[in-house]
């Protein structure tokens, strides 16, 4: 059987109840990208110490499941891209559904060899009106800088292990900074990263519908956004009280 050509790297801390929903989209996409370029992709579940059954459901669903004991996103990332085989990295999270289109359009951008990677934007709706103003801030703040958060994001092995993937001393915006490397590697190179706005992809609003609107602004305001980036004690709330 032939390597990957592509390898999807999803990082999942108690995402037991989440991934039934939320994983067949990703195997729709890249079973109609493999049905499409007649190669072959992989899904690789990077169980972070979760306490629940991630690691079976996700086992069961047909992804590889790969263990970090370490609660560090960037870290969680690191880990699936060292196991994978593909020549392709497509980072996705655990609660985002994929367009079908995603995969093709990933892969046909990197195989083109004129973009080093790029990424696929969010769609946001939470219900109220307050987190959604937040969505749209981060939105256009985005657009205006060509940045990406880490929903989405894919770049080629080649560019991944020139960058040394995602800063692990970093417990927040690692995904951004990851993307402002990528962005700059491909200015230098003259293949520059692609933000795919034809497609969009569709995360979980669980925090937004469930935290208070102000908490969600506390944690995700331009300046929190930028504070204390490397203290695991400051984002302890944020990695160890996600909604359910």
């Amino acid at each position: 059987m032939s390597a990957p050509e592509v390898s999807v790297v999803i990082p999942a801390y108690n995402e037991a109840d989440y991934l039934p929903q939320y994983l067949p989209t990703v195997f729709k996409s890249l079973q109609l990208w493999e049905e499409t370029s007649g190669k072959r992709g992989e899904v690789i579940v990077v169980d972070n110490a979760s306490t629940d059954a991630t690691a079976q459901v996700a086992t069961g669903m047909g992804a590889v499941v790969v263990r970090e004991r370490r609660r560090n996103i960037g870290q969680v990332r690191n880990t699936g891209a060292a196991v994978a085989l593909g020549r392709f990295l497509f980072f996705v999270d655990a609660d985002v559904a994929l367009p079908a289109e995603a995969v093709c359009a990933a892969v046909g951008l990197l195989s083109s060899g004129q973009c080093v990677g790029g990424a696929i934007p969010p769609r946001y709706m939470p219900k109220r009106w307050g987190a959604r103003l937040l969505c749209w801030y981060w939105d256009a703040y985005r657009r205006r800088n060509r940045g990406a958060q880490g929903v989405a994001q894919f770049c080629t092995a080649e560019a991944f292990a020139t960058l040394s993937g995602y800063r692990t001393d970093l417990f927040m915006s690692e995904d951004v900074e990851f993307f402002s490397r990528l962005r700059d590697l491909g200015d230098r190179r003259g293949e520059p990263v692609v933000l795919v706005d034809d497609l969009r992809v569709e995360p979980s609003t669980r925090r937004y519908d469930q935290w208070p609107t102000w908490r969600m602004w506390w944690w995700q305001n331009p300046v929190t956004a930028r504070v204390r980036l490397r203290s695991a004690f400051f984002w302890r709330h944020w990695y160890e009280t996600t909604v359910r």
